[in-house]
């Protein structure tokens, strides 16, 4: 389902300094520089998305619609998480933009955090 859930995630990654939307395997990839700080799943299947989290990950694993993610990727911190936005186990939004801040903090250069961080000053 597209819906608004995903929409807002992505309007809200689209908005941090130096990001764009890429397409690699049909998926949406928000990307700052050459590097992924958020997948957003393949478009008209629903809601699912990846982030970095060095912080927070173990926090989120406990949660029901998260796992480690594949590709090995999950002993690097990145999160995958699944669910519809009607499941009763879906996060509220504002966990969602939480998560993709800090994986966009996790990847981005210094000087576009630092416009990040003088945009909430």
């Amino acid at each position: 389902m597209e819906g608004s859930l995903k929409d807002a995630v992505r309007e809200y990654a689209l908005g941090l300094p130096g990001a764009w939307e890429d397409h690699p395997w049909g998926e949406s990839a928000m990307k700052v520089g050459k590097k992924v700080f958020a997948f957003l799943g393949v478009p008209g299947t629903g809601f699912g998305m990846g982030v970095k989290l060095p912080e927070s990950s173990g926090a989120l694993l406990s949660m029901p619609f998260a796992r480690p993610a594949g590709y090995g990727l999950g002993r690097s911190g990145w999160v995958e998480m699944t669910f519809t936005e009607d499941d009763a186990d879906a996060p509220p939004l504002d966990l969602l933009l939480e998560c993709v801040e800090e994986s966009y903090r996790a990847v981005a250069p210094k000087t576009l955090v630092k416009e990040l961080d003088a945009r909430a000053e």
